[in-house]
């Protein structure tokens, strides 16, 4: 611990002395390093997905689909775009400065801290780095302490692919994480809770430093009586239950129409007997576990508050401490002053609350913060309508859950309590870019003909170009 500490500040020092050197790289080295990062992650995939299975006992198959797929996805995309992305953009000039041209251009913003989570150890470590990197930034990176040999891997493979003044892993606990925020960064990437997202802020505040939060919060589902239920069940059972829910898109809860309340239950618990082989009593080795004991303990309050408080367990509810497990559980009947409906579950609960009319449902979404992501199972138009236009939230998906993220092309972002800001494909860039304008002018200026002393002329010829503006 002492020996990070001891490296913070000329670690820092030699990212802000590299800083010149990197603005001035050009796409096809910016190029290389992505693909040298992107070619060390393939060769070391094993190591990941075993790193994955020590943290959180996640599967094979499912690290490849929700970390190594992801990270693959978006270095293959800035490294195809990335040329388009670092090109000067001509503007045109209005009629009052028509002497002049003018471009703005996109430059590193210098040195990045990323600091990153634990529930996408290393897919929410890398796919940030690789977009501050196409930016030509220098980058530290903080990994979660809750996931140990997931940060290990992290440290080996940047240590294999950068030099430690332009990219560099510290580890260590929040202390480590204090120690760094108290260094003036360029920017600040974030990816956790809103409570900690709040300490961040304040920390960028006192440095004026930029800042994307990727945050969370309450992520709705709305089940309408024209929702395909065969379809949503699945959808909600894999998306929601992935990772043992500690996903900050995962679903919530749900909003379902009174009408297609228990084919729905009937749907989910189809779908998780399929999933485990019929068993949801006990660790399948298709189901994460809790990261840790604090978090289990935190998931198994709010389902033991939601029991006492008149919550019926539709579908699980059993729960191993020693074995850091808890069920894929429905309930039903909840309060809605239950701390399951009050707080960010990030576990594998999934609450049902039932309305009558679409509206009780926007109504309820917008009494609350505004989520990270909302879905709706709709085969109506209007209802899709409706939804898009009275409710605000990071993202909207129609009929489906949390693929979103999936594509590069759309921002990945929450707003106000679920964040601030946004990245993936050219939104990463830019995040991590300062749009520099840039004005040449002609060497006659007709300014010049508009100096004191001001006469009537003078002021004649004002108000004929601001009459052509």
């Amino acid at each position: 611990m002492n020996d990070a500490f001891s490296n913070i500040k000329p670690l820092f020092r030699s990212h802000v002395e590299n800083h010149s050197s990197l603005a001035k790289s050009t796409h096809n080295e910016r190029k290389q390093k992505l693909k040298r990062l992107l070619k060390n992650f393939m060769e070391m995939e094993n190591e990941a997905i075993e790193a994955l299975a020590l943290d959180l006992k996640k599967s094979p198959t499912e690290s490849v689909i929700s970390e190594i797929l992801g990270v693959k996805t978006e270095a293959d995309f800035a490294i195809k775009n990335l040329t388009k992305w670092m090109r000067a953009k001509r503007v045109s000039s209005p009629v009052a400065v028509f002497f002049t041209s003018a471009w703005v251009r996109p430059e590193p913003k210098g040195s990045v801290l990323i600091l990153s989570p634990w529930n996408y150890p290393i897919l929410l470590c890398l796919n940030p780095l690789i977009a501050a990197i196409a930016a030509g930034n220098t980058a530290i990176i903080k990994p979660s302490e809750f996931t140990p040999a997931s940060s290990a891997f992290l440290k080996k493979l940047i240590e294999k692919t950068f030099t430690e003044n332009e990219v560099a892993v510290v580890v260590g606990d929040q202390r480590v994480a204090t120690e760094l925020l108290s260094h003036p960064f360029n920017h600040i990437l974030f990816t956790g809770s809103p409570e900690t997202g709040k300490i961040i802020m304040a920390a960028a505040a006192k440095h004026l430093a930029g800042v994307t939060l990727e945050l969370g919060g309450k992520s709705p589902v709305i089940v309408d009586e024209s929702a395909n239920i065969v379809e949503t069940a699945w959808k909600l059972a894999f998306y929601k239950f992935a990772n043992a829910g500690q996903t900050c898109t995962a679903p919530d809860y749900i909003l379902c129409h009174e009408d297609k309340k228990e084919a729905l239950v009937l749907g989910l618990k189809e779908n998780f007997t399929a999933f485990f082989d019929g068993n949801n009593t006990k660790q399948s080795k298709d189901y994460c576990q809790i990261v840790t004991h604090a978090h289990f303990d935190r998931v198994k309050d709010y389902l033991d508050d939601a029991k006492k408080m008149g919550a019926s367990v539709e579908i699980g509810g059993h729960t191993n401490r020693e074995d850091k497990f808890i069920s894929p559980t429905v309930l039903s009947n909840v309060s809605l002053q239950s701390k399951v409906m009050k707080e960010e579950i990030f576990g594998p609960l999934m609450p049902i609350v039932t309305y009558k009319n679409l509206g009780e449902a926007i109504k309820f979404i917008g009494e609350r913060e505004k989520p990270l992501a909302l879905y709706l199972f709709s085969n109506k138009k209007k209802n899709q309508k409706r939804v898009l236009e009275e409710t605000s939230s990071g993202a909207l998906v129609f009929n489906d859950c949390v693929i979103h993220h999936t594509n590069p092309n759309l921002p990945f972002g929450g707003i106000n309590n679920s964040g601030l800001g946004s990245y993936h494909g050219k939104y990463g860039f830019d995040a991590f870019s300062h749009e520099k304008a840039i004005l040449k002018s002609a060497s006659w200026s007709p300014f010049k003909l508009m100096l004191p002393p001001y006469t009537k002329r003078k002021h004649s010829l004002v108000n004929l170009i601001k009459k052509l503006s």
